[in-house]
């Protein structure tokens, strides 16, 4: 039997159709079909699905003799499914990458008749929002009842967030009834009829938010519809469990808060009606509210369901009214005194920082960030360590965000980006060392030493070199990217090829200090005991293999998106593998399952990463080339490389001339790690190339040069 049935209803959604197919049948997971009902729709719908039927067939097409609506294509939906659980997915959304694979997952490890799990909203503009469920069954046994935890009540009530046994819904012919709100009278009783529940706060499915055709932004009294679904909902509820006194009252709030919110709901209710949708949910109060009442809040929702309780509607308008416009005013307060104090501050800086800058350069002090201020790390933090040593009269102060205080190590002195001591330091220091550029309003004063360290050997093209990739490029502003390379006094390079790149991109008047990165110092001079120590740190046990990704940025791809499902690679590596995965820094971190899989997204020494891999898998990011430092595999993941190679501009041919194996697609990558070869004469040539400085001394040449002008 098929583990998973996908139940697809389809109508007018040919825009898309294509991306929800997509996502299902790109999934690492196999083991299920789609079963996509054709209601009748008038566009290229029908198309669509008889294309992906003729060449996969996991599709199944059915087509409903009538437009009989979401509800019925789902219950014709559900008498062809075959699998023992069965996901009502709306064809308008798509999974997110390993979804399938962390589904039947949960439900092998629990038996569970019921499974929710979590989404996002992708809004029509792009602005990505968490869904509720993120936090909300993160708190969740891994098995319970709606008894044990009534909190699975709060849970936005659709279908699609609900993978359910096929089977219990043939036990209590549970299906969807005809008309709008058809969720709420299938959801509500599932729920108390499943006697194990679990959740899986993970995101699964990528809930579109679109700008038209939403049922929820038409204006008509069809919602008056939603009051048919919720007494159905509770008299099958009743009918499949006493639910106890808890249940029941959260179940009558969790109703009044769905029937307020539509009523409250400008797209949805004409003017006209408001009145009578009012009488009726009064009417709903008295004929439902549980003998022991329910938990009342005592917030401005508790003053509606209390004048709900006593039918004053023109009350109700007023109050509502009323609490929208204060509601309304405090954000409106808030934004507006939070944009005057950040202006206020803002200036209070800019004209401290002015005045700061007409004091004497203080010679003593050197003054560090990296990654926009996000900690201590990269070559400056390497270069801060040396200059300690050799030059201890000179004082080392980090500037960091507000929120990477905690992360500053020990004895580390350091000053909050945008305070008074930040515009104190940044006018008054003698060196100024980064890994990115300081802000547009910093003066390079006469008297000081600017060090561009960098952050990254360039596969990728930058600076005025993006001039012809503008598709990708974040910053076309490259009259701006050159007045704040014209600040540098000197540019750090790891290599020549670096030397070369940075000539064209950035052609300013720095002295280039080429002679490694001193980053790599601690590569380059790295013990057993070294490695054990970051091994340790990332609790990984010894005798694991460890394989450390590391995917680059692509600028046209959204920050949740996955090229890689690593949950079905570390499938295939086995279970004496540890897979580290570390996002780019401008990415969101991937939504993780299992133990072999550990994000390390967050740690704030990438060198303690590179140190406890066995093999480095990476796609174009410059990983490859500090980690070459410790003469290990480096594997290439390259199933976009055409795209990358046109959209972002490359310095060189990566597949050419790559520092191990390549691979365009999983299966070719699977086998590399499979049979073990990873071709070290390429790795020799590409560490002949770029790491050939890298001794463990470049730091200390840094340090003699700048510091000291030896």
């Amino acid at each position: 039997m098929t583990l998973l049935s996908i139940v697809l209803p389809v109508y007018r959604v040919q825009g898309y159709l294509r991306q929800c197919l997509d996502s299902v049948l790109s999934q690492s997971f196999q083991d299920f079909e789609i079963v996509a009902v054709d209601d009748c729709s008038p566009d290229y719908s029908g198309e669509i699905l008889a294309e992906y039927a003729s060449r996969d067939p996991r599709v199944r097409v059915i087509t409903s003799p009538s437009n009989v609506g979401l509800g019925q294509a789902r219950n014709l939906g559900l008498e062809h499914a075959t699998g023992e659980y069965v996901w009502f997915l709306d064809s308008d959304d798509w999974l997110a990458t390993g979804a399938l694979a962390a589904v039947a997952a949960r439900l092998r490890t629990t038996r569970a008749d019921l499974l929710i799990v979590g989404w996002d909203r992708v809004h029509w503009h792009g602005a990505v929002r968490a869904g509720s469920a993120k936090a909300l069954l993160s708190g969740a046994p891994e098995v319970f009842s709606v008894a044990e935890w009534p909190k699975a009540l709060e849970v936005l009530h659709v279908a699609w967030n609900r993978v359910v046994r096929r089977e219990l819904l043939g036990q209590h012919d549970l299906g969807f009834a005809t008309g709008w709100y058809e969720d709420v009278s299938f959801s509500f009783p599932l729920l108390l009829a499943a006697p194990k529940i679990s959740t899986l706060s993970r995101t699964c499915v990528h809930y579109r938010q679109r700008r038209t055709g939403a049922i929820t932004r038409t204006v008509g009294d069809r919602h008056f519809e939603v009051f048919e679904h919720w007494e159905t909902a509770l008299d099958r509820c009743a009918k499949y469990a006493d639910p106890g006194d808890e249940v029941r009252g959260l179940l009558f709030r969790r109703m009044l808060w769905h029937l307020v919110r539509v009523m409250r709901n400008d797209t949805r209710l004409p003017a006209a009606s408001r009145a009578r949708f009012f009488a009726q949910l009064t009417e709903m109060y008295h004929r439902y509210l549980p003998p022991a009442g329910f938990p009342m809040p005592t917030d401005s929702e508790g003053l509606r369901y209390r004048l709900v309780a006593r039918g004053a509607y023109r009350t109700f308008q007023v109050t509502d009214k009323w609490l929208r416009r204060a509601r309304k005013d405090r954000k409106t307060l808030r934004r507006r005194k939070g944009q005057v104090k950040h202006k206020l501050r803002q200036l209070a800086g800019h004209l401290y920082y002015q005045l700061q800058r007409r004091l004497p350069v203080d010679q003593s002090l050197a003054l560090y960030a990296a990654y926009w201020y996000r900690g201590v790390a990269c070559n400056p933090a390497a270069i801060a360590a040396k200059a300690a040593e050799l030059v201890p009269d000179v004082r080392a102060v980090w500037v960091v965000n507000a929120a990477q205080v905690a992360s500053v190590p020990p004895g580390v002195k350091y000053v909050v980006a945008g305070t008074m001591p930040y515009y104190r330091a940044l006018a008054r220091a003698r060196y100024l060392i980064n890994n990115v550029n300081w802000p547009n309003t910093t003066v390079k004063r006469r008297g000081t030493t600017h060090l561009m360290t960098h952050h990254g050997t360039p596969l990728k093209k930058m600076g005025l070199d993006q001039i012809d990739h503008r598709a990708a490029a974040t910053d076309t502003d490259f009259t701006a990217q050159m007045r704040r390379a014209d600040r540098w006094d000197f540019s750090v390079t790891a290599n020549a090829h670096t030397t070369i790149a940075w000539e064209g991109a950035y052609p300013s008047r720095h002295k280039t200090l080429e002679v490694g990165y001193p980053r790599n110092d601690r590569l380059a001079t790295a013990t057993d005991a070294d490695v054990a120590a970051a091994r340790a740190t990332l609790g990984v046990a010894a005798g694991r293999r460890v394989v450390l990704y590391m995917p680059t940025h692509r600028e046209w791809m959204p920050k949740s998106s996955q090229v890689l499902d690593v949950e079905q690679l570390s499938a295939e590596l086995g279970t004496d593998t540890t897979l580290l995965v570390r996002a780019h820094y401008f990415d969101t971190p991937p939504d993780l399952l299992g133990d072999a899989i550990v994000d390390v997204s967050g740690h704030p020494v990438v060198e303690d990463l590179y140190l406890a891999a066995d093999v480095l898998l990476t796609d174009y990011s410059s990983a490859m080339f500090d980690y070459g430092v410790l003469d290990r595999p480096v594997v290439i993941f390259a199933p976009d490389w055409p795209a990358y190679r046109d959209l972002r501009g490359v310095y060189f041919d990566l597949l050419a001339e790559p520092p191990g194996p390549v691979a365009a697609d999983f299966p070719q990558l699977v086998e590399i790690f499979r049979n073990g070869r990873y071709d070290d004469e390429q790795r020799a040539a590409f560490r002949a190339r770029f790491c050939y400085l890298d001794d463990g001394q470049a730091a200390e040449r840094v340090v003699r040069r700048v510091f000291l002008d030896q």
